[in-house]
């Protein structure tokens, strides 16, 4: 309603999971069984499909490499399935990415922003796209330790990186308070440093792999000291003011295992009773096994690994509650992921034997094979699809749907009014001979809602031909602010002096009021009041003067958001012929 502020969205509102799954469940597997069907064709054509991932030139891999592959095939593959999530395509933009921009750079707050818009802009179409993607990356890596697999590794450390990005805000780098426990310095860069060793050519990897990843999670620990040493950080208070008391109230009000949350309540109390004491372990953990970390490069000790994981496990669950629940999670935090990586840099490693297939080599090649193949379509049809998304496809109305509902189908004549519009001239319904009309309702002097309406037809009127057919008519909704000079200023400050063929009518408080109510339209106010409260609502008016649609649109107070209801209004006028 007009004056009052922006309502919170369902994040899982029937009209847009029903979208969600068609586009997940229908429209993507016909795609990708398509895709699929002839890559098949082709390897069944040249036989590769009996040779592949059988050993060639490069020799068996190393069990390190294969440990790595699974692992962080395994990851994507669930962080695939988590966007599965119905919640994903209203929830990810504004409830995970925008959160994340605070604080950041301005150069990054804009491109993060930028992606948020974009997110919302399409949100159906990516969260599919984005979802059979990961799950594609997971299953490649998985089944393929040749050329599918590192092609899959490559795609993951770009993948990774921009949403290390843009996603993560480079991991929280640039955050106040900024700490290891809460996901710094972002899951993601573990992604990508470990894809760009399963894309590197396999030969390689005994030659430098664990050495790099030893130092590498060396200093990850050492410069997470620094920053879990600052008070910024909030874990030397006690009581409920310790940071991580504070975050394991907050993680598990989240619907989640009775077991989990217990476990993690109780890791939150004690560090609150420990208060400094719980920081002086965490920052000693850290001390030795970081440093531990370095010189096994060199001694080839075990034992630093294995105190680097089963660390990383436990603050896992505790500081980080798993990182799996609450409905748009997208990951596994940071801790999962440093666990694996450096489990699979263990120096014993280096001299184990091959892993080796129980199955017959012929088995393993074709059953690879087609789940590889089926890997890959999911990645062909995903970028493709995304692609087009964001270049070529028109902005979704799926924000406009979660808020109001569907607009409404009409067949009845359109009740005619005749007022005088902004230029002190009369404006009658349907003056105008073969024209569609948009009818919405705005108080001249609100500052909140109506603000957003006019922004919304102006760009209405401004994505369509400059020789469409349409009159945009606005009626003042204030019966104490409709002068022609209350309407000239609020066309002034909102710029829609160019909108074309747009009239903005009055008249006196008797004739405005029997168009409001013609309409449906309640309007509430008092003398002393700023503005009026007032529905939001538009209708369109065919060239032959019947009401058409009607359109509830009570507009968020986002640019973003806003552009849904114009691709909403957009569509509707499409079928009245206007493009």
């Amino acid at each position: 309603m007009g004056g009052m502020t922006e309502r919170s969205i369902d994040l899982e509102n029937y009209l847009v999971v029903n979208l969600f799954k068609h586009s997940l469940f229908s429209t993507d597997i016909i795609w990708i069984c398509i895709v699929a069907f002839v890559l098949l064709v082709g390897l069944i054509a040249t036989k590769k499909i009996f040779t592949f991932n059988m050993l060639d030139a490069e020799g068996a891999e190393p069990r390190a490499r294969t440990y790595l592959r699974w692992g962080f095939g395994a990851i994507w593959l669930v962080d695939g399935i988590l966007q599965f999530q119905y919640s994903m395509p209203l929830g990810l933009g504004n409830n995970v990415v925008r959160p994340a921009a605070a604080g950041t750079p301005s150069w990054l707050h804009s491109l993060m922003i930028h992606g948020v818009n974009l997110w919302n802009n399409h949100p159906i179409s990516l969260a599919a796209g984005v979802a059979w993607f990961q799950v594609g990356l997971g299953l490649a890596l998985l089944v393929s330790k040749g050329k599918t697999g590192r092609w899959a590794a490559g795609l993951s450390v770009f993948w990774a990186a921009g949403i290390w990005l843009i996603g993560n805000g480079a991991g929280g780098i640039f955050a106040s308070g900024a700490t290891i426990l809460f996901g710094w310095p972002g899951a993601t860069l573990i992604y990508a440093v470990a894809g760009c060793w399963l894309a590197a050519d396999p030969r390689r990897f005994h030659h430098g792999f664990s050495s790099f990843t030893l130092r590498f999670s060396s200093l990850l620990l050492l410069i997470a000291v620094i920053f879990q040493s600052l008070p910024a950080a909030g874990f030397w208070h006690g009581g409920n003011t310790n940071a991580l008391t504070l975050m394991t109230r907050s993680m598990t009000s989240v619907a989640q295992p009775h077991t989990l949350a217990w476990v993690v309540r109780q890791g939150g109390t004690i560090s609150g009773r420990l208060g400094g004491g719980f920081n002086v372990i965490v920052i000693l953990w850290l001390l030795i096994t970081g440093v531990a970390l370095w010189r096994s490069v060199k001694a080839r000790t075990n034992w630093p690994v294995y105190s680097f994981a089963i660390g990383c496990m436990i603050l896992w669950v505790v500081a980080q509650d798993t990182a799996l629940f609450g409905g748009i999670s997208t990951d596994f935090n940071s801790l999962l992921p440093m666990a694996v990586l450096g489990l699979c840099a263990l120096p014993r490693l280096e001299a184990a034997s091959p892993v080796r297939s129980r199955l017959r080599p012929e088995m393993t090649s074709g059953v690879s094979a087609v789940v590889a193949t089926f890997a890959t379509a999911m990645l062909v049809t995903t970028i493709v699809s995304m692609i087009v998304t964001v270049t070529i496809a028109k902005t979704e109305n799926t924000f406009f749907l979660a808020g109001n509902g569907a607009a409404s189908p009409l067949n009845t004549t359109a009740p005619r009014f005749t007022l005088t519009d902004q230029f002190d001239q009369p404006y009658s319904l349907g003056e105008h001979r073969g024209y569609v009309t948009l009818i919405t309702f705005l108080d001249p002097v609100c500052w909140t809602d109506c603000p957003l309406l006019a922004n919304q037809v102006a760009q209405v009127r401004a994505d369509l031909a400059s020789n469409a057919k349409l009159d945009v008519v606005a009626v003042a909704a204030d019966p104490y602010h409709e002068t022609l000079g209350n309407l000239r200023h609020f066309i002034a400050i909102h710029h829609l002096g160019n909108v074309k063929d747009f009239y903005f009518v009055t008249g006196t408080r008797t004739q405005t009021s029997k168009v409001w109510a013609d309409y449906g339209i309640g309007v509430t106010m008092t003398p002393t009041d700023a503005m009026s409260i007032h529905d939001d609502y538009m209708f369109i008016d065919s060239a032959k003067g019947k009401l058409k649609w009607v359109i509830p649109d009570d507009p968020p107070d986002a640019a973003s958001l806003n552009s849904s209801s114009v691709a909403e209004i957009l569509s509707l006028l499409a079928t009245q012929g206007l493009h």
